[in-house]
C-alpha cells in the first residue's frame, strides 16, 4: 500500500542545534533514505523554508493568493516522500526509525494515498 509521509517540524526543532550536529543529523537522514530505498516509491522532496510559501485559498469572490502558508498549525511540512509497504503497521515501523526524532517538535504524518479512483465514479 502506498502512503505519503510528511516530515514536520516546529520553529524550535533546530533552534539550538550546532552546525556540526545539524550536518550529522542530515547525514543520518541521507543514510535513512539509502537504507530504506526498497520501501521508498518516490524520493520525494525537501521543501524550501516556510517563509517562501504562497497559498491560494478560497475567498468570497473566488480564489485569493496570500503570502505564506498561514494555516492554523504549529508545525510546518519540511518535506515528503512516498513509501510502498504492506500496511499501516509497516509504515509506522519504518517511520519510527526517522533520524530526526531526537529533536523536539519533529513529526512524520503518515497518510494513505488514493490509488483506486473508481471509488469516486
Amino acid at each position: 500500500m502506498k502512503y505519503v509521509i510528511m516530515f514536520t517540524e516546529t520553529p524550535e526543532s533546530y533552534r539550538d542545534v550546532s552546525e556540526e550536529r545539524h550536518q550529522q543529523i542530515y547525514q543520518r537522514v541521507w543514510d535513512w533514505f539509502q537504507d530504506n530505498d526498497g520501501e521508498i516509491a518516490d524520493g520525494g522532496a525537501q521543501l524550501q523554508p516556510v517563509a517562501t510559501a504562497t497559498t491560494v485559498k478560497s475567498g468570497p469572490n473566488g480564489p485569493v493568493v496570500v503570502d505564506g502558508p498561514f494555516t492554523e498549525a504549529k508545525e510546518v511540512v519540511g518535506g515528503f516522500s512516498i513509501i510502498d509497504v504492506p500496511d499501516l503497521d509497516a509504515a509506522i515501523a519504518l517511520v519510527k526509525t526517522w533520524p530526526e526524532f531526537e529533536l523536539p517538535g519533529i513529526g512524520v504524518e503518515i497518510r494513505p494515498m488514493v490509488t483506486d479512483y473508481s471509488q469516486f465514479e
